[in-house]
């Protein structure tokens, strides 16, 4: 009975793992479409919005059952119950996929300056390597490499602030409206590679029992966000 257990336990991981690597390859099939004006490639995902919302509600559903019908504990529980926050993180990623090629499907025909296409590719390029990361870290479930997510995240926060200095640069009204879906898609870009980190920050939970070692990391990344923690909890308990 037990070494069925585990063997649904290890399915959920796999099957996790997999999802993610759909989501990689959606996203980069999104990004190309919105690159090259591909309407009608941009539609195929669109049309196939729900896929990965049923996914992730069967490892939802599977993990639920589990816990109520095998009474897991400690360490077991703490990887069910991380296997359904990522679950839920991949979700959400699939809805920025989504985004992406809405914005694709509505800019195909408009004229986007080259500078935001480039921008597009770079950002995209360094979003494809969290997503890899982040597979690879749960598939091998390697600390080291989910506390090192943060620091591959951050040039693609760079990125989209330059999306909109390049934005105000701008003066056709044609172009705006443009790149204005360029924007919106390096946002989302943004957000899937900060699911990531936070798919990170939940396996190093499940590997260690120890919450916020992410938190820690982006601390040493960012010197500023430390003494704003610092100085909030002051505020709080004051």
């Amino acid at each position: 009975m037990r070494e069925q257990f585990r063997q649904d336990m290890y399915g959920i991981q796999d099957d996790v793992v997999e999802i993610m690597d759909e989501l990689l390859n959606t996203t980069k099939i999104a990004v190309n479409a919105l690159i090259k004006g591909d309407e009608v490639v941009a539609q195929e995902i669109i049309d196939d919005g729900d896929r990965f919302n049923k996914l992730t509600i069967d490892i939802e559903d599977r993990v639920l059952e589990l816990v109520a019908t095998q009474h897991p504990v400690a360490r077991d529980l703490r990887f069910l119950l991380s296997m359904a926050f990522i679950a839920n993180y991949q979700e959400r990623i699939g809805d920025y996929t989504q985004t992406i090629a809405k914005a694709a499907r509505r800019s195909a025909n408009k004229e986007v300056p080259a500078p935001l296409i480039d921008l597009i590719r770079a950002q995209a390029s360094l979003v494809y390597r969290v997503m890899d990361a982040t597979r690879e870290a749960l598939e091998e479930r390697d600390l080291d490499l989910a506390l090192k997510l943060p620091e591959l995240d951050e040039p693609v926060d760079s990125l989209n602030k330059q999306f909109y200095r390049e934005l105000g640069r701008l003066t056709d009204e044609d172009e705006i409206e443009a790149a204005a879906k360029m924007v919106m898609s390096a946002r989302a870009l943004e957000r899937i590679a900060d699911y990531c980190v936070d798919t990170g920050d939940r396996l190093a939970f499940f590997l260690t029992g120890e919450r916020d070692l992410l938190e820690a990391v982006e601390e040493d990344l960012d010197p500023h966000k430390a003494a704003y923690t610092a100085d909030s909890k002051s505020g709080t308990e004051g």
